[in-house]
């Protein structure tokens, strides 16, 4: 078995530092598809009720490129694997501003399926804040990292506002060139990354256990399953939100202020959710996580005015921070050095490969049912997900 090895103190606070930079950036460029994605596929789209395609296969990209991903991390290095994720984020944001400027919707879900391989690249940051840590940071490491994504609720909506009519005959055109931009600067601030290991003792170095073995152990399936419904629900929320406002009369400007606390709901209690597992425990924060995101589908069923949108999507935020760092915190326990690419992106790839599920449906439910039964649906698999944690705890 590979030893572990912890990197001086110095570094390990430069590598989370740059990660949080990058989880910012990229978490920008996430929130710009998710603000605009399903307004730019319903004006070009040839069905409106395809009008969230494109974020669907944002998804399905997170999903299908996160185990080759993991696997070229693995053979190459996790810095490597950034570098070619934060390329495809560039080619993501020309690709969109060509597909709105010619109109082709078919391209526009191409270049969706490009970003979601760039945000499951990004995801992978929180992973990699534990590289080279002692066991007793972890946890703060990967929360902090989470808490860097602040910045993507300021940035995000800022590029959307600040350039979606730049171009008056094509809305969101330069929005999507500030976008790959932006991930170039990504590239910039993760080739400075320095692992853990040397991409030579990944290659020579133990295979592992099998991966059946792994997914054997005791409440892995547990863990994989309570990060699932958190991003899942998230998700399935904010895919429908800023439609639903576009179709409640709510303006663009509005509908962007709601995402944007969304987003800094979503990665403010970074800061401080790694000293709450700390003190009571990754399962009891994702259990309060489960709670919260409950809470924000009751506030979002109380009315489709702007304080509805706004108070239900700022809970949805925290809601999927405690669940979904609750659920990632434990998923480091699961797995030895040599394991870690392998195990961290299997778990990513059942969280992404649900999270399909949620964002086409998301859209389907809307159309044909509105915004309240998008909320009543979501609330099926957080309890579900709520009463797995319970029972668990009461067999322990």
């Amino acid at each position: 078995m590979n030893a572990e090895i912890t990197l001086p103190l110095r570094q390990q606070n430069s590598n989370i530092l740059r990660l949080a930079t990058a989880q910012a950036l990229a978490g920008a460029n996430a929130v710009v598809f998710y603000t605009t994605g399903a307004i730019v596929g319903n004006s070009i789209a040839p069905d409106s009720t395809l009008a969230t395609l494109p974020l669907t296969i944002f998804v399905l990209g997170m999903a299908a490129c996160i185990l080759p991903l993991g696997a070229f991390a693995r053979r190459h290095g996790r810095r490597a694997a950034f570098l070619l994720g934060t390329g495809t984020g560039v080619i993501t944001g020309l690709a969109a501003a060509l597909a709105v400027v010619i109109g082709s919707f078919s391209l526009f879900c191409l270049a969706a399926f490009m970003g979601g391989a760039y945000a499951a690249v990004g995801l992978s940051f929180r992973f990699a804040a534990t590289d080279g840590v002692g066991k007793e940071r972890r946890a703060r490491a990967l929360s902090l990292v989470m808490g860097g994504g602040v910045a993507a609720g300021v940035i995000g909506p800022m590029l959307v506002t600040g350039t979606m009519d730049l171009w008056p005959p094509h809305t969101f055109a330069v929005t999507f060139i500030a976008q790959a931009l932006v991930a170039a600067i990504s590239a910039l601030v993760l080739s400075g990354v320095k692992s853990a290991e040397p991409v030579a003792q990944n290659k020579a170095g133990a295979a592992g256990r099998p991966l059946a073995e792994i997914i054997r152990q005791p409440g892995f399936a547990r863990v994989v399953f309570t990060g699932a419904v958190a991003y899942m629900v998230m998700n399935f929320l904010m895919t429908a939100a800023p439609l639903a406002m576009h179709m409640h009369g709510i303006s663009q400007e509005a509908s962007n202020l709601g995402i944007q606390w969304h987003v800094i709901a979503m990665y403010a209690p970074g800061f401080f959710t790694g000293g709450l597992i700390s003190r009571f425990g990754a399962s009891r924060v994702a259990a309060a996580g489960l709670v919260i995101t409950a809470l924000s589908v009751l506030a979002g069923l109380a009315g489709t005015e702007i304080g509805h949108y706004w108070v239900s999507l700022i809970l949805l935020g925290v809601g999927w921070n405690f669940g979904f760092t609750g659920a990632s915190a434990q998923i480091v326990d699961f797995h030895r050095p040599e394991e870690k690419t392998q195990v961290q992106s299997l778990n990513d790839f059942i969280v992404f490969g649900v999270m399909i599920i949620g964002s086409f449906s998301s859209g389907a439910l809307l159309h044909l049912f509105g915004w309240n039964a998008v909320l009543w649906g979501s609330l099926v698999p957080v309890i579900v997900a709520l009463l797995t944690l319970i029972s668990i705890k009461k067999r322990g």
